[in-house]
Formats: structure tokens, C-alpha cells, sequence
């Protein structure tokens, strides 16, 4: 498997992150239930804002160097209990053991929502998400 350059976090209006990153950012309830931190590649991205985030008004995207948390990842098949079965977008990379914090976060952006979707705001971001 080729492994991406960076994976991305993905954080709701209601937590955003504290700026500047502090060493450590907290775990959403979602990751803290999982045992895991859920990250996304760059081609993952629009499914998981159109899954679990079409009605936030922005969302802090975090992107984060793949080689500074490859130790600890686990490439894994969604479950789908959610949003159903996203075949098309393959293994999801989840941070196990681990924390997100400053060391990890290269960068990190605000996209906001169009209102209609998250068409226009992924179109503005296409040479960010590597």
C-alpha cells in the first residue's frame, strides 16, 4: 500500500481547536467511544464532510504529516453503521495509542459551508488537500 503524504482531522464548529495547537487537542466523544482517532485522506475528505458534517456551518480541518504518526496507524474498513457503505473510498486511517497536537498538526484551515454543500468550499481547497 502507498501511503499518503498527510491525512487529515476533521473538527466541528461546536470544538474548535485552540489556537495556537496546544501539545495536545482534546478527543471528540465520537474518538473517545471508538478508542481511536478517525482521520481521513485527502480523497476521503468529501465523504466524511458530506456524511457527518453537512449541517455544520465550518469545519477546522487538521492536516498532519502521515510520517510522524505512521507508527501507530491502523488502516481499517469502515463499519458503515452511519452513512452506509462508502466502497469507493477504501481503508480509513486510525490513530491508535496516540494524541493530535501541536507536533502532529502541520496545518490547519477553516472551511466554511456554502449552505448548499461543501462543493464550492473543496473546490477553493484542492491544492491544500494534498
Amino acid at each position: 500500500m502507498v501511503h499518503p503524504v498527510y491525512v487529515y482531522k476533521l473538527v466541528p464548529s461546536t470544538a474548535p481547536p485552540q489556537q495556537p495547537i496546544p501539545k495536545e487537542l482534546p478527543l471528540s466523544d465520537l474518538d473517545a467511544t471508538s478508542g481511536f482517532i478517525h482521520l481521513s485522506t485527502a480523497l476521503q475528505v468529501p465523504g466524511t464532510l458530506k456524511h457527518f458534517f453537512a449541517d455544520e456551518p465550518r469545519v477546522y480541518v487538521l492536516r498532519i504529516e502521515y510520517a510522524r504518526i505512521s507508527k501507530d496507524v491502523k488502516w481499517e474498513d469502515p463499519k458503515a453503521k452511519v452513512c452506509g457503505t462508502r466502497e469507493d473510498e477504501g481503508m480509513f486511517p486510525h490513530l491508535y495509542n496516540s494524541r493530535l497536537g501541536r507536533d502532529e498538526v502541520e496545518s490547519m484551515e477553516v472551511w466554511e459551508n456554502d449552505g448548499v454543500g461543501w462543493d464550492e468550499t473543496l473546490l477553493k481547497a484542492a491544492s491544500w488537500l494534498l
